[in-house]
């Protein structure tokens, strides 16, 4: 018996080695309205971004890294689903009037990592629906602590629409039902995240992160107020920054640097609106809430010693849709039954893969406005929103005004601004390109054909 027992005792200690070292943690920090070009390594000199710029010496940085929509709600649902937010039905930026949230026939990322033995925490914003049977313990998420939705969605923004007070929740329970006290929430998912790191250390764990900010209404901490030279926006940036350096300390205190895969990225690109209390596209076209590269294109950072060489950089493009296959390939899991629409890169993690897609698409709420293969971006007629003039100041945002592209054809390589519209130069490419958007909206839809999309499924409803 004692033998038996022994045996069944160094059977399990020898799967649980094989088991921690093939699996790894993940750790998944997703700022909000961070710009392409807000972080050093990216270019920003207005702010200091150390640990960041550091993760991106140990690791990979991506050139040219895509969310599936510029706003808040489609982005998250994009990278938590490895779906286009059209095929989940999730659009926009849900609000405290929404009732509809994400489906609960859909598998998130923390669903498909839990059969494979993993714990996960989020520390931050959700945004897929606010009500009980949308919340991420609802959703595979074991833990979770911060804002529903977006933290300008209450009484005191400049542009508020009649919203309730804020609630703050830990798990399922609103905590503080009028939370005011913004400038305690990035230190507070910061501590929240590392007492998460200390005490599942042990286990594999999916940590995701995403931040509140830099999204306004902007809010730091004393102790990063007046840091930074460029003021509040940049006060706010080095405190993120911060918050990173504090979760890789914790990895290293446990030395789960090798074991651990970390992601930073952003959900799209700057509220441009805002001024001096947005981010910056690095020269990249418009911003927040359109289909030009400064709304879509946001950094990327990835670290896996030992996997992902270090000081590297992948040119090719690459999704938010992509990290949930890619994911669950590292961890040995199985995909979801239902489609989705981002395929396995993890050879451009590691190695020197290729994009294994043939286009991503970009729609804007159901019109499908955008597509990119290789090194080309191919814009259907529409409209889209743009600066009026000077923008807003100190929380304030300016007004936009409605313009209009017609079919255009850009090479990012040469002309990553969208600057020179070459479709008259490429007739054949044009042709192809055009082609390639016929069966995404056979699948998924698009407004300005008229098409419903045969693929769509339906979105969680109260």
């Amino acid at each position: 018996m004692m033998r038996t027992y022994l045996l069944a005792l160094l059977l399990t200690c020898s799967l649980s080695s094989v088991y921690a070292s093939d699996k790894p943690n993940v750790v998944l920090i997703f700022a909000d309205d961070l710009g392409y070009g807000d972080l050093g390594c990216y270019g920003a000199t207005q702010w200091q971004t150390p640990n960041l710029d550091q993760l991106a010496k140990e690791g990979r940085r991506f050139t040219d890294f895509y969310v599936a929509q510029a706003v808040c709600s489609a982005s998250r649902a994009a990278l938590l689903t490895g779906c286009y937010p059209n095929r989940i039905g999730i659009f926009g930026a849900l609000n405290p009037s929404s009732k509809v949230g994400i489906s609960e026939k859909e598998s998130t990322l923390a669903k498909v990592l839990k059969p494979q033995g993993y714990v996960s925490g989020i520390f931050g914003k959700w945004h897929l629906g606010h009500h009980d049977k949308f919340l991420p313990t609802r959703h595979g998420f074991d833990e979770y602590f911060g804002l529903p939705y977006s933290n300008d969605m209450w009484p005191a923004h400049p542009t508020a629409r009649n919203f309730p007070p804020l609630p703050l929740l830990d798990g399922t329970t609103i905590v503080e039902n009028d939370f005011r006290d913004q400038a305690r929430l990035t230190t507070a998912y910061t501590e929240r995240a590392v007492a998460f790191i200390n005490k599942h250390h042990q286990q594999p764990f999916f940590l995701y992160a995403p931040h509140t900010m830099p999204h306004v209404p902007l809010f730091v901490s004393d102790k990063f107020k007046g840091k930074s030279k460029q003021g509040l926006y940049g006060d706010v940036s080095e405190e993120i920054d911060w918050s990173v350096g504090q979760i890789l300390k914790a990895l290293k205190k446990h030395k789960l640097e090798e074991k651990t895969l970390v992601i930073f990225t952003s959900d799209n690109g700057p509220w441009l609106s805002y001024g001096n209390h947005a981010g910056i596209t690095a020269g990249l076209r418009e911003g927040k809430g359109t289909t030009f590269e400064g709304g879509v294109r946001v950094p990327c950072l990835m670290r896996w010693p030992g996997k992902i060489p270090a000081g590297s950089v992948s040119r090719e493009p690459a999704m938010t849709i992509d990290l949930l296959p890619t994911l669950a390939a590292f961890a040995g899991a199985k995909l979801p039954e239902l489609p989705l629409d981002g395929k396995d890169i993890g050879s451009l993690l590691t190695g020197e893969g290729k994009s294994p897609h043939a286009a991503y698409f970009f729609w804007w709420g159901g019109e499908l406005q955008a597509l990119r293969s290789g090194k080309w971006k191919l814009h259907f007629p529409h409209e889209y929103r743009s600066l009026a003039g000077e923008p807003g100041r100190d929380g304030k945002p300016g007004k936009y005004v409605t313009k209009k592209t017609g079919l255009e054809l850009y090479d990012l390589q040469s002309d990553p601004r969208e600057t020179t519209n070459v479709a008259d130069q490429h007739p054949a490419v044009l042709a192809e390109l055009k082609k390639l958007a016929d069966p995404a909206r056979e699948e998924l839809g698009d407004t300005a054909t008229n098409q419903k999309g045969k693929a769509v499924r339906p979105v969680g409803t109260l």
